[in-house]
């Protein structure tokens, strides 16, 4: 639960840098600056305007040795395992500059195997690794409501947990270092399954000759219902993709991720395939940038 305003003024105040001021990376940073942490920012041609954080008290910088060089806990909001790996163990990178002691939060969409392996050149260093991974959305990220999935020590989350409660209102610790990471694919191989699920059914009932609302009513009223449906439910009445702001390029990365965890684990997979399968028809039929609700669009052609 986040933080109240008597919990929020008795807080420790850190010293935090933040890699990826992007979508969700922005909203995070908004609610450091508000708890009165010391904010600075990574400066990169992907963020989203950061002036406002700036005039809050943040600021900023192009050298992300630097930044690891002068904060406590390191907090990378990037796309995914290769953008983590060139952060942390590029040349010039984070890691090259880390003190003893700092925290890195990797709220990230990472294969776990890469995780464990750039947690253990940060304990190398003396550092902590935690792997913190977002659920919810942009919207739940400037409100301070993200869920956190947290893999690593128990001991360096309590440490961190009034910082990570600026942001989020749910936080999960579901095992040691990596855990966060595979269960942040887990959750997305479901959620975002399930929106492919429905999407392709959605395109199925066109061509049948079944009226949007009437799918989305009796889905609604029997065993269908559900928050995937919610999120689709707009996007076949109205054709807008707002619920759910989420690429077909980022969903497909995410599903490649699963997979490829499943494979290492020899775990069955074959749906995960399939839904591979559809987002790269997708991909292909329209601009990797369109959101995944256009799914439905491109399964009708």
């Amino acid at each position: 639960m986040a933080l109240n305003e008597q919990e929020k003024a008795a807080a420790p105040k850190r010293r935090v840098g933040l890699v990826g001021v992007g979508l969700m990376g922005s909203g995070i940073a908004q609610n450091i600056v508000g708890h009165g942490h010391a904010l600075t920012v990574l400066e990169h041609p992907g963020n989203q305007p950061i002036d406002a954080l700036l005039a809050a008290g943040a600021t900023s910088t192009p050298d992300v040795a630097k930044l690891a060089a002068e904060v406590d806990v390191l907090i990378l909001c990037v796309t995914g395992t290769p953008q983590v790996e060139a952060v942390m163990l590029g040349e010039k990178g984070a890691l090259s500059a880390l003190r003893p002691g700092t925290v890195v939060v990797d709220c990230s969409t990472a294969v776990p195997e890469s995780t464990s392996r750039v947690a253990r050149a940060v304990e190398t260093k003396g550092g902590h690794f935690l792997d913190a991974p977002m659920t919810r959305t942009a919207k739940e990220a400037a409100e301070g409501r993200l869920n956190l999935l947290v893999g690593g020590d128990a001991e360096v989350l309590a440490s961190c947990l009034p910082l990570l409660r600026a942001f989020a209102e749910n936080v999960t610790h579901v095992g040691g270092i990596g855990a966060g990471h595979a269960m942040k694919l887990l959750h997305n191989f479901v959620s975002l399954g399930t929106v492919a699920l429905l999407c392709e059914a959605a395109a199925c009932a066109e061509r049948a000759g079944v009226k949007p609302e009437v799918f989305v009513d009796v889905l609604a009223k029997g065993g269908g219902n559900g928050v995937a449906l919610e999120r689709v439910k707009p996007k076949l009445l109205t054709g807008s993709t707002d619920s759910l702001k989420f690429s077909m390029a980022n969903a497909k990365k995410d599903l490649g991720y699963y997979n490829d965890m499943a494979e290492q684990s020899a775990a069955a997979h074959g749906i995960a395939q399939a839904v591979d399968a559809l987002l790269t028809r997708g991909v292909d039929t329209f601009d990797g940038d369109r959101m995944v609700l256009d799914l439905v669009e491109a399964l009708k052609r």
